[in-house]
């Protein structure tokens, strides 16, 4: 298996529990993008199992907190996974993305995750 995510190199991993890991994304959208990925190889979220999500969402909140006291600039925060290629899945090994957001990093944040669909982003 070719996974990147199931041989990530452990000088890469900025924090780990018995079933998943953090690391840096190498594309990231802000500075400090966070990916979350489960130990084991699982290409789709919904074939997780609840110990997996409570790992994952672990180390979610943990470098929520390492993030917020490293750069105090960091005013929100994206969380994203996308689960298939029609939700734009590019690497079949499960990962959640934990995006720092700034202040004025976008002239328009209202919205947020609904920029998936770009027409469906603003609203009312």
């Amino acid at each position: 298996m070719n996974c990147i995510f199931c041989h990530l190199p452990e000088a890469s991993v900025i924090d780990s529990n018995a079933l998943a890991v953090a690391f840096y994304d190498k594309y990231p959208v802000t500075a400090y993008h966070t990916l979350i990925v489960p130990r084991r190889h699982v290409a789709d979220y919904f074939e997780l199992t609840q110990e997996e999500i409570a790992a994952m969402h672990a180390l979610l909140q943990r470098q929520k907190v390492r993030l917020l006291a490293q750069d105090g600039t960091i005013s929100g925060f994206n969380i994203g996974i996308n689960v298939g290629a029609d939700a734009g899945q590019t690497i079949f090994h499960v990962h959640m993305h934990l995006i720092p957001r700034r202040r004025g990093d976008t002239d328009n944040p209202k919205g947020g995750v609904r920029g998936v669909i770009p027409s469906k982003r603003t609203y009312g």
